[in-house]
């Protein structure tokens, strides 16, 4: 399975952006997808999860409200909604696929990774 993740960039605080993630290979459609977050010197966290058929999502507090994930099955394709994004939105945004039942917030329980795409959020 490859990821290609894109529809990052550089907005204003309030701005909003949508990021795609194009899965290809076998089985695409049945795997959970995530999307994980990383900024400079910290961790990789959790920010948005969706069942391999969209009826269960999920969202780490601090973008609940903002932030919508889904999924386009017939595109392969998974996307993030982001709206009224924060400076502290700014990282590496990274797309991830499991074959897990349900999503999972750890970066461990997903198999395949795509390659990052970069959002900048000014004040």
């Amino acid at each position: 399975v490859q990821l290609q993740a894109s529809g990052g960039g550089s907005v204003q605080a309030g701005g909003s952006l949508r990021l795609s993630c194009v899965a290809s290979g076998s089985i695409t459609n049945r795997y959970v997808m995530g999307w994980f977050r990383q900024a400079p010197g910290k961790e990789r966290e959790f920010v948005a999860g969706i069942s391999w058929n969209g009826g269960y999502t999920g969202y780490a507090d601090s973008v609940k409200g903002r932030f919508t994930i889904s999924r386009d099955r017939t595109k392969n394709t998974v996307y993030l909604q982001m709206s009224s994004l924060e400076p502290e939105d700014t990282a590496v945004y990274y797309c991830a696929a499991s074959l897990r039942a349900t999503y999972s917030t750890r970066p461990s329980e997903y198999r395949y990774w795509g390659q990052g795409t970069q959002v900048t959020v000014s004040s």
